[in-house]
Formats: structure tokens, sequence, C-alpha cells
């Protein structure tokens, strides 16, 4: 049996693609791209070309277990691990290593999100089992940098030294977070710069150990569980367990501590579609640079460098808009600026204080 195990991240909300992503329904069970595929089935069908299907796992909100059973039928329920409440992304992590241990304790991980847009998968295969072999060897915490095609402030950014683990693996020097425009161009220039995709590659041993020594108390929580895993008693102990975790991501928690930390540069075309902006990008446009989404019946006079997303029964007519996002969904429409849809979290932060969980 394989010794390698896959941990697929499908817990969040997606807010800024809303209004098509909403909390009932969020944006890793949504076809953003038109590719007939959701994206965590993407996901997960490029893991298969990795991993037995028996060895990848789903890590989740607990309220999104049965729209997961509906994108992937094929996993036994065991193989989505459910949270009961959001603590970000290192409780998460440590319950699914603790589950995966269970299975195989030299088992290696790979953890990524279920949300992101791969291109290249190939590449992404041979990176991954290049990353999977070399943590088998090393006590190393291994993620994937993204050489930066633009001074991009959405994302975050990894700084590698000299100093090489094995050919093409950097020692990680600093991580920062959405740096600002100007700081993000002096990252592109200096050329040891890579973008952070959040995807980490390390045996259950080393993450294990970093746990026990960065975040104890969570570390504690999910090996004392261990006796209730696979048990009827797994959900209580578990509900338990997230409440006293505290909110913190692997990232913050771990990787910007650790010694041990290192950087696999990558190119596989890949995109976090973090935004709707992300996914302009990345659309197909007629020669005025306008990108018409899953919509059917969309006219356009004067109007360049917009995105529209409708439903397909929809008839929407544009009249001298030009780089605007026009957006509709459950019973919603969003009008706004490209420039301005990094505000789009805050919009919905307005909306439910405004007209409560309505619309969100």
């Amino acid at each position: 049996m394989s010794k390698n195990f896959a941990l697929i991240m499908a817990g969040g909300i997606g807010s800024r693609f809303w209004p098509v992503s909403r909390t009932t329904f969020p944006k890793q069970f949504l076809d953003i791209l038109g590719t007939g595929k959701s994206l965590i089935q993407n996901t997960y069908d490029r893991f298969l070309k990795i991993l037995p299907k028996e060895n990848i796992f789903i890590l989740t909100n607990e309220s999104y277990f049965d729209l997961v059973k509906e994108h992937l039928p094929e996993l036994e329920d065991h193989q989505i691990i459910c949270e009961p409440i959001m603590r970000n992304t290192a409780p998460c992590i440590a319950y699914g290593t603790a589950k995966i241990k269970l299975i195989d304790a030299d088992a290696n991980i790979v953890v990524a999100p279920s949300d992101h847009l791969i291109l290249d998968t190939e590449n992404f295969v041979e990176i991954i089992n290049k990353a999977l072999d070399i943590a088998s060897k090393h006590d190393c915490l291994i993620t994937l940098g993204i050489k930066p095609s633009r001074p991009d402030t959405g994302y975050g950014y990894i700084q590698y030294a000299d100093q090489t683990l094995e050919e093409n693996l950097h020692k990680v020097k600093t991580f920062t977070e959405k740096p600002s425009l100007e700081i993000a161009e002096t990252f592109l220039a200096s050329g040891d710069f890579l973008w952070n995709a959040g995807i980490f590659v390390w045996s259950a041993k080393a993450i294990s150990k970093s746990f026990d020594q960065f975040l104890p108390d969570i570390a504690e929580i999910f090996n004392e569980g261990k006796n209730h895993y696979n048990t009827p008693r797994e959900k209580e102990y578990i509900q338990a367990g997230f409440q006293r975790c505290v909110n913190i991501s692997i990232d913050y928690g771990v990787m910007e501590k650790a010694e041990n930390v290192y950087v696999m540069p990558a190119d596989f075309g890949w995109s976090d579609l973090g935004t709707w902006a992300s996914v302009y990008d990345l659309s197909e446009k007629d020669y005025v640079g306008n990108a018409v989404i899953n919509a059917e019946k969309v006219m356009m006079y004067d109007s360049s460098n917009c995105m529209v997303n409708v439903p397909s029964d929809k008839l929407v007519i544009l009249e001298g808009l030009h780089d605007y996002i026009v957006v509709e969904s459950n019973n919603t429409l969003l009008i706004c600026p490209r420039s301005n849809e990094q505000h789009v979290k805050q919009v919905v932060a307005d909306v439910k204080q405004k007209f409560g969980n309505k619309f969100i």
C-alpha cells in the first residue's frame, strides 16, 4: 500500500466570489471557469494521478459533508474529515494528520487547497511526486513556490536562500503576506521571491514534531483523540476539541517558525482563483477584452474589458461600461469596477449586517 496520502482542504466560504459563492454552496463546489467540473472535482482528479483513491482525504466543515459526497461520491465516509467550527488551517491539518497516522505512522502527506486552478497537470504530478520522495527521506517541511509573473499584492511571498537540501529545494528565509505594490515590485526585481501556493508536503513525523514544538496545545488535543477516531465517540470528542483550539493558520503557527522549511520552485499554470479578477484574467475574451462566463444572452455596446457571469436565461445589455464585473446569482446582482473587486469581502460583511444571512 502506498505510504503517500493527500489532505485536500475544502472548508472555506469563498466570500470573494459572492454572490455566486454562498455560505451554503461555497466556491470549491462551483464550476467557476465553465469546465464542466467543480473545483473540488478537478483537484480530486489531479490527485488520483498521484495516489490511490483510498489515500485521499477531504478536510471540510461538517455542514459541507453532503456536498462533498455529492461531488465525490466514490469517497468513503471516513475519508471526509469534518471540523465542527472554523478554526483556520492549523487545527484541521493536525486533525487530518492524526487520523492518517493511525493508518500509517510513516506516511508522507501532501496538503492542498481544493479551489485552485492548475493548468499543467503533468508537471504538477511530477513535482508532487518529487516532493513526496524528498519528504520521505528528510526531516523537512516543503512548501511549493510559484515564480511570480507580476507584482501581485494579493499573494503571499516566500524568500529563499541559496542553501539547498536537494537539487532545486531551497531553504526558506522569510514569508511575507500580501505586500504593498511597492514592496511587491521590489520582491519581483530581487529574483529570490516566489508566490506562496499554499501547497505543503511533509512526512507525518516531521509535521507532528513541528506541532509538538510550536502548537503543543493543538497537538495534544488531536493526539489524545486517537482512541476515539473512527468510533461513535469521535464526533463528540472533536466538537469539544475544536472549541479548545486557537484560530490559527498553518503558515503563521508552524511554517514561519520552523527551521526546517524548504521551498520547491514550481511552474504548472497555477492560480489561487482568489478573486473575480483572477477569473477574468483566465477567461476567454473577445477582441475588446470582454469575458462572458456561463451566460448565453449578453449584448454589449461600446463596452470593453468587462466580465459577465449571470444565469443562462438572463438577458444582459451593457452600454458604455468599461473594466467592470457584472455577476448575478441567488437573487443578487453585483456590479463593480474590476479595480475594486478586492472590496467584495467587505461588501458581504455589510450586506450581512444590513439584511442578515438571507443573501449570504
